[in-house]
C-alpha cells in the first residue's frame, strides 16, 4: 500500500469526490474475488435475489456482547495510546503493531480523529477502561490546547496538524466538516463529564466558530477555505454526513445561521432492488454514519424524512449490493464478509461503495462499514462482524485496537494501519446500539436539542 508517513495535503472529501467518479470495479485485484480462496459460486450457497434482510429484534447473547465490549475497549484504546498525552491531538492514522507506543512514524494528527476520540473518553470512563481522573485530565488537556494553541481560521481548524505542534501540515485546509466532528466530541466531553473546566472550555470553543462565514455569502456550507487561496470550489449542497455541520451552526448560541438553511440542501434519492432512500449516489456508507453517531434521530422527522429509518434501509441496500458483486452469479462477497466504505487499500486510500459501484473494488472488505451501522442492522452487521474476527483476525485482521482498516484475504493483504476515524465510528456506534450512551450524552446539550426543534423535527412513533 502506499507510505502513510508524508502528511495529506489534500482533504480526503476532495479525494472521496474524485475517486467517487470512477466506475466501480474498473481496477481489480490479481487475486480476484474477496474473502478467500474457497469462496465464490462454486462453494458458497446461491441466495434467493434480492436477498431478504430483514430487521429483526435485537437480542444480544453473552458472546455478542463480549464481543462488542471487546471491539470498543480495544478501539478506545487507539484514543488513548495514539493521541499526544501533552496536547490530546489524536492521530489520524497508525501501526496497527505498536504495543502501546504512540507511533513516532508520522506526526499527522486529524481534527475529526481527536473529535471521535473526545467522545470515546465518554465510553473509556462510563466503562472504566481507563483510570477517571487520568481520562478527565486528558480531556482538559485537549480541549485547553484546541482554545488556546490551536490556530484557527474564525473558530475553524485545520483538518491535519502537527501532532505535537498543532501547526497546520503543509496543504491542509481549515475544514468545515472535520470542524463540526471535533465539535461534537467537544459538546459530548461538555455534556458527559460535567465538570467546570471542561464545562468552560468546551463552551468557549464551540460558541468561537463563526458559522457564517464558513457560508461565504452562499446559501449551503463550503467544504474548505485555503490560506492562499481562499474558499474552495465545492459546496456542502447535497445530502451526506452534512447534517451535523448544518445543526450545529443553526443550534449556535453565538453565531447561528437562520434555520431555513436545513432546506439547502437537496436530498436525492435512489432505489437500489427495492430499497429507496436518500442518498448522493456518489457517497460512500460512511455518509449515512457519522452524523447519527451524535445526533439521534430515532423516532423523529422533519418534513423530508426519518433519518435513522433512511439509514437503515442504506445499509440493507449497501449489503445487498456486496452479496451480489460483481453479480448475484459470482459474488465476491457473503453474509459473512461484506462491507465497503472509503479506506484504505492495497493501493493507498480510496473511496469505495455502493450502490451504485464506485472506486476500485475488488474484494477488500473495511469492518467499519458494518460496525458504523451497527445501530440500524444489528443482526446482520454483529453478525458479519463476529464472522470477520473468528475467520480471519489471527491471520492479520484483528490487532491491538480491534480491526485493522481493511484486508482482502485471498490477495493475503491485511492493511498495516488503522485509521482513527474508521475506529471511531466503529467505538461510538456499538456504543449507541448497546446502551445509547453517546446520543442521550449530546443531545442534553440544548443547542443541540433546540436546532432539531427549530429545523422541524418532530416525534414519531
Amino acid at each position: 500500500m502506499a507510505s502513510h508517513s508524508e502528511p495529506s495535503t489534500v482533504s480526503r472529501r476532495n479525494l472521496l469526490r474524485t475517486l467517487g467518479t470512477v466506475a466501480g470495479g474498473a481496477l481489480f485485484s490479481a487475486a480476484g474475488c474477496g474473502g478467500s480462496a474457497s469462496q465464490g459460486s462454486s462453494t458458497t450457497p446461491a441466495l434467493a435475489w434480492p436477498p431478504n434482510l430483514p430487521l429483526g429484534t435485537f437480542s444480544p447473547s453473552t458472546a455478542d456482547e463480549s464481543f462488542l465490549d471487546e471491539l470498543e475497549q480495544q478501539g478506545c484504546l487507539y484514543f488513548w495510546e495514539q493521541a499526544n498525552p501533552s496536547n490530546g491531538q489524536v492521530l489520524d492514522h497508525a501501526a496497527y503493531d505498536l504495543n502501546g507506543a504512540l507511533d513516532t512514524s508520522t506526526n499527522e494528527s486529524s481534527i475529526a480523529a481527536t473529535g471521535f476520540g473526545l467522545s470515546a473518553l465518554c465510553i473509556a470512563d462510563q466503562r472504566g477502561y481507563q483510570p477517571h481522573s487520568e481520562i478527565l485530565s486528558r480531556v482538559q488537556t485537549t480541549l485547553n490546547f484546541y482554545l488556546n494553541s490551536m490556530p484557527n481560521e474564525n473558530g475553524f481548524f485545520y483538518h491535519f496538524n502537527d501532532v505535537n505542534t498543532g501547526q497546520p501540515l503543509s496543504g491542509s485546509e481549515v475544514s468545515s466538516i472535520d470542524t463540526s466532528i471535533l465539535m461534537c466530541g467537544v459538546l459530548t466531553a461538555r455534556a458527559y463529564f460535567n465538570d467546570p473546566t471542561v464545562t468552560s472550555l468546551a463552551t468557549q470553543l464551540y460558541e468561537r466558530v463563526n458559522w457564517p462565514w464558513m457560508l461565504n455569502g452562499q446559501s449551503t456550507f463550503a467544504e474548505a477555505w485555503y490560506p492562499s487561496s481562499g474558499f474552495g470550489p465545492y459546496y456542502y449542497n447535497t445530502y451526506c454526513e452534512l447534517m451535523m455541520l448544518y445543526l450545529l451552526a443553526i443550534g449556535s448560541p453565538t453565531h447561528p445561521i437562520a434555520p431555513s438553511y436545513w432546506n439547502n440542501f437537496s436530498r436525492p434519492q435512489l432505489t437500489y432492488e427495492g430499497y429507496t432512500y436518500i442518498s448522493s449516489n456518489s457517497d460512500p456508507l460512511f455518509t449515512q454514519q457519522y452524523s447519527q453517531a451524535w445526533f439521534d434521530f430515532r423516532n423523529v422527522a422533519d418534513v423530508y424524512a426519518n433519518y435513522f429509518n433512511n439509514s437503515i434501509t442504506a445499509t440493507q441496500a449497501h449489503e445487498t449490493f456486496c452479496l451480489g458483486y460483481p453479480s448475484p452469479q459470482d459474488p465476491w462477497y457473503t453474509q459473512d464478509y461484506w462491507g465497503i466504505t472509503s479506506s484504505d487499500y492495497v493501493g493507498g486510500y480510496t473511496a469505495w461503495g455502493g450502490p451504485p459501484a464506485q472506486g476500485p473494488i475488488d474484494g477488500t472488505v473495511v469492518p467499519c462499514a458494518a460496525a458504523g451501522s451497527l445501530p440500524f442492522l444489528p443482526n446482520q452487521c454483529l453478525q458479519v462482524l463476529e464472522a470477520l474476527k473468528a475467520n480471519w483476525g489471527s491471520s492479520g485482521a484483528w490487532c491491538r485496537y480491534g480491526f485493522v482498516d481493511a484486508f482482502h484475504p485471498s490477495a493475503n493483504w491485511y492493511c498495516p494501519d488503522v485509521l482513527g476515524i474508521d475506529q471511531g465510528i466503529s467505538v461510538l456506534m456499538a456504543e449507541n446500539l448497546r446502551t445509547g450512551l453517546l446520543w442521550t450524552t449530546f443531545m442534553s446539550n440544548p443547542e443541540c436539542a433546540q436546532a432539531m426543534q427549530l429545523v422541524g423535527f418532530k416525534s414519531q412513533s
